[in-house]
């Protein structure tokens, strides 16, 4: 039996773009071990030789959906779209929900301003989850950084540190430019002007308003990410480690749940867990 049987009509119908590349094919495995969740459709680049094929044939079995290059129809049958591709293909799959009144969960990264005022503008027709990072442990370890923040708020250095495979095209992190944010905010600061992203030669002294950033790339590394409060006589350390994808996929759903018959609007996943209040 596939996934789009009459059997799944109360479940959440989800469509997934990227779905032969490694995210889309964590996400796709999510949702078909889920118990509230069906695969409703596929989107990938028009290239990618997947197009045609089963999107769960990687694991086996069929779901009778096939992996389609075009956004309108690798939506029509959803009710949300997960999305972590790159900021181009986000954009087209966006115009495609809004245009079809579907849900969105983005985790790409890497948007300019322009596109995330287009991303504000469709969230005034279609609900939209947006977060740099939709693992439930990072969306936590970002409160406990505002917390932390406020209570170290002078006498304290801020360095921002995190590495991931060998692929990611994008630095710093935008989990780490959000974690940057959450802290540069919970300071009263804006980390556009407080923000260091390099530092080479004689740099002179550390400015103590500062937020500085650390990249590293290579190897496999899913996601480490590492905030240090250096004081005087002490360190503290809020460090987030992932071993797989699965965190992020397993909050995506969590994500879809929660836009399940919500009203137009753009939420992070500070307001998917509750975190807001």
């Amino acid at each position: 039996m596939s996934d789009t049987s009459s059997s799944s009509a109360a479940r959440h119908r989800v469509a997934i773009a990227g779905a032969s590349g490694r995210m889309g094919r964590m996400l796709i495995e999510a949702v078909r071990a889920s118990d509230d969740c069906v695969l409703a459709g596929a989107l990938d680049i028009a290239a990618s030789p997947a197009i045609g094929s089963d999107a769960s044939a990687f694991l086996g079995v069929a779901s009778g959906v096939p992996i389609t290059a075009d956004p309108s129809s690798g939506v029509a049958g959803a009710q949300t779209l997960i999305d972590f591709t790159r900021p181009e293909g986000t954009m087209a799959h966006l115009a495609a929900c809004r245009e079809r009144g579907v849900a969105l969960v983005i985790g790409t990264t890497g948007f300019t301003a322009a596109q995330k005022a287009d991303i504000e503008s469709a969230a005034r027709d279609i609900p939209i989850v947006m977060a740099p990072n939709m693992s439930v442990g990072v969306n936590v370890t970002l409160k406990l950084l505002e917390m932390a923040a406020k209570a170290l708020s002078t006498g304290y250095d801020i360095e921002i540190v995190e590495a991931h495979h060998r692929h990611k095209v994008d630095a710093p992190s935008g989990t780490a430019l959000k974690m940057g944010e959450v802290i540069a905010a919970a300071l009263g600061r804006s980390l556009d002007e407080c923000a260091v992203y390099a530092r080479e030669g004689v740099t002179g002294e550390r400015d103590p308003s500062s937020i500085g950033f650390a990249t590293i790339r290579g190897g496999d590394i899913v996601g480490d990410h590492t905030v240090l409060f250096a004081g005087t006589g002490e360190r503290i350390e809020i460090a987030h480690k992932s071993s797989s994808r699965a965190g992020y996929a397993q909050g995506s759903l969590r994500a879809v749940r929660f836009l399940a018959g919500r009203k137009p609007g753009l939420y992070d996943m500070f307001d998917v867990l509750g975190l807001n209040a």
